[in-house]
């Protein structure tokens, strides 16, 4: 990987990067041919991929992987590489957003919930305000997170339509990674993809991000854990990913 340093926590790389040297990786990922995958891992997703042969070989051949999780910051003291600082999805992907916004390159936004009788889809609710916030940003098409396994083929079709040179998805980890990692010698157009999780109900107003303090303090996971009880077996991981870094740090 040029320009960054790789390390590896449980086994699992991670690109040892702050926002700016992140930007710069995306920027040679968006000019040369092909469609890499970028991965936004924490600690819950780090422990998936030393559980699951598939997420970590995609991880280990994404053209960027930064370290979004504070878990990941605090991992990288314990083994003595520590990571510049934690880039998070959501703020990575508004650079990335004012990128394509300043060059004329457009997006689409697949993933979460449909539309209903009350609102758009997700999808389309983000690409408005995104549109709001970026004006000349170029939203080449959307589509919910809700298709089947045998409807990915014409998914994919609609995609390499709508000319998208950049994909996020939004169709929860590892799903969204493995779409792009699936497909990306059929994406055409694409030249880069990222899984953003939950990024698209922020960007849709329907999910508040969390306050400044819990960004500033890397507590965001608590503040979803306050709004969304039914995460705690999700969020039992974290500490059980310190242990098994811990233990291998020992070693």
């Amino acid at each position: 990987m040029e320009n960054s340093k790789r390390i590896k926590i449980l086994d699992v790389p991670v690109d040892m990067v702050n926002n700016q040297q992140a930007m710069e990786i995306f920027k040679g990922l968006m000019e040369r041919p092909g469609c890499d995958l970028i991965v936004t891992p924490n600690s819950e997703i780090i422990m998936n991929a030393t559980r699951d042969p598939e997420l970590k070989m995609l991880i280990e051949e994404a053209g960027l992987i930064i370290p979004d999780g504070i878990g990941l910051v605090y991992a990288s003291k314990i083994i003595g590489q520590p990571l510049n600082e934690r880039v998070t999805g959501v703020d990575f992907l508004n650079s990335i957003l004012e990128y394509l916004e300043q060059n004329g390159k457009s997006v689409y936004l697949l993933g979460s919930k449909p539309a209903n009788e009350e609102r758009a889809s997700v999808a389309e609710l983000a690409g408005e305000n995104m549109r709001i916030k970026h004006p000349r940003l170029k939203i080449a098409g959307t589509h919910d997170g809700y298709f089947k396994k045998q409807e990915e083929a014409d998914l994919v079709k609609e995609i390499n339509a709508s000319g998208a040179e950049f994909l996020c998805t939004a169709l929860g980890a590892p799903k969204q990674e493995k779409f792009i990692y699936e497909h990306r010698n059929e994406l055409i157009n694409i030249r880069a993809g990222i899984g953003v999780g939950g990024s698209l109900d922020v960007w849709a107003g329907t999910v508040k991000r969390a306050p400044k303090f819990y960004q500033e303090h890397g507590l965001e996971w608590l503040y979803r854990l306050i709004q969304e009880p039914s995460r705690y077996k999700r969020m039992a991981q974290l500490p059980l990913f310190m242990v098994k870094v811990l233990a291998k740090g020992k070693q």
